[in-house]
């Protein structure tokens, strides 16, 4: 990840086993990995399929719709680019759709820190950062 001593660090979106996901967001899309062979679903994107070493995957479109797995309340800035944020939450979301499969990000929704529970029902919602950046990002579902 590119970083800048008061910025945030930025995923690469030309990484090759990341750059299909990173287009999906760029389009409001959220997809997962499934390998082709054996039908799991990974995430983080890789070239190879843990579960039966298969090289053959397609990216399969998913609802977005999840619960919290769990997550932290940062009272304590990591770095100097989120000095400002603090107090701010990351959540880890179980995907429904997904074999279960979790992603990490930030309920930007509004949600006080204090209402967010482990199985509270998430959407993904997207941040657009700049041209080409998008980033998935949650809202609590109703």
């Amino acid at each position: 990840m590119p970083y800048m001593p008061d910025s945030m660090p930025i995923p690469n979106v030309e990484d090759w086993d990341t750059k299909e996901f990173w287009a999906h967001c760029k389009k409001h899309e959220l997809v997962v990995q499934r390998c082709t062979d054996c039908g799991t679903f990974r995430h983080s994107p890789q070239a190879v399929c843990f579960n039966c070493q298969s090289w053959n995957y397609e990216w399969k479109k998913v609802s977005g719709k999840g619960v919290v797995f769990s997550y932290i309340i940062c009272h304590y800035p990591a770095m100097a680019a989120v000095k400002t944020r603090v107090p701010y939450n990351v959540v880890l979301v179980e995907l429904e759709d997904a074999g279960k499969q979790r992603m990490l990000g930030n309920l930007i929704d509004g949600t006080p820190n204090e209402d967010i529970h482990v199985g509270m029902p998430v959407e993904v919602t997207w941040e657009d950062i700049d041209d080409t950046l998008t980033l998935p990002q949650w809202k609590r579902s109703k």
